[in-house]
């Protein structure tokens, strides 16, 4: 399969100051729209797929799909497991050809968190897999993932040093007031934090829950260090909202590439938009 590992993408866009969209895909049309606007941009693009997602698809499904929609690009592809639970997940993830994985172990204790990230890099980097780790602990709602907004933790610059030496994870995941879902009210960043962390362990650093989040507020987290950003729902929302559209002005219509057409060239522009804030067209080699 054409894919690259993560950790490529991400240090050109660590050296380069610009971040990369980890872009989830939920069906087809997902799938389609992302390539569509990353190609397009000559971009390079993170697929990713939560738990949720392959249940929904079938991991087989997946592993297809992508490699159709890479078979013939011209761009860097990883494809990602966003937000894997377990030692178990993650590995089936490794096993079915990702190139990438996510173990969040953020709800547990701080050693807890390194002893299983620690475990997953040492499985994922003797194949050639990145990995990347989250610490601190972002609210909302993503599939069966939810953090009570009073349960959010931000992440401690001094902790994610020791995290990042004790794992050798290739990205980490912090919280700085973002929030997986639909904002209540508009979000408030630290990039004061976010620059301390950043100048503390100079790697790759990832932004969870970017959608709802403003242009100006992701463009001043990418001149602080952010290099991977996150986009789930706003996908789903502009998708959604197509399909609606659609149906009020033709509420007869029952064939579903009339509507999910529409909503695909819909996401492929979403895509565009976002990978013109994050900058990262033009940055494929």
């Amino acid at each position: 399969m054409n894919l690259v590992p993560m950790a490529d993408i991400l240090q050109d866009a660590h050296k380069k100051t610009y971040a990369v969209g980890g872009f989830n895909i939920n069906n087809m049309e997902f799938l389609q729209g992302i390539m569509m606007g990353a190609e397009e941009l000559n971009s390079p693009v993170i697929l990713q797929a939560s738990e949720g997602a392959i249940r929904y698809i079938g991991i087989d499904y997946v592993m297809q799909m992508v490699e159709a929609a890479t078979k013939n690009t011209n761009i860097p592809v990883a494809l990602h497991l966003d937000h894997g639970s377990d030692f178990e997940s993650v590995m089936k993830c490794i096993q079915a050809g990702f190139s990438s994985v996510m173990i969040d172990a953020s709800k547990k204790p701080f050693e807890e968190n390194i002893a299983l990230t620690k475990k997953v890099v040492e499985a994922a980097h003797s194949v050639g897999v990145s990995v990347e780790a989250e610490l601190g602990t972002i609210g909302g709602t993503e599939d069966d993932h939810t953090v009570e907004e009073k349960d959010a933790m931000y992440t401690d610059p001094n902790q994610a040093k020791e995290f990042i030496e004790a794992t050798g994870v290739d990205a980490l995941a912090i919280a700085i007031g973002t929030a997986h879902g639909v904002y209540e009210g508009e979000p408030e960043l630290d990039f004061e934090r976010l620059d301390k962390i950043k100048k503390l362990i100079d790697m790759p650093v990832v932004l969870h829950g970017a959608s709802g989040i403003s242009a100006k507020d992701l463009k001043t987290g990418v001149k602080y260090g952010v290099n991977k950003v996150n986009v789930n729902t706003d996908f789903q929302q502009v998708f959604t909202a197509k399909v609606k559209e659609i149906f009020a002005e033709k509420p007869e219509l029952y064939d579903p590439r009339k509507y999910c057409g529409p909503g695909r060239e819909a996401i492929a522009e979403k895509v565009k938009e976002k990978i013109k804030i994050l900058g990262s067209d033009g940055k494929a080699w």
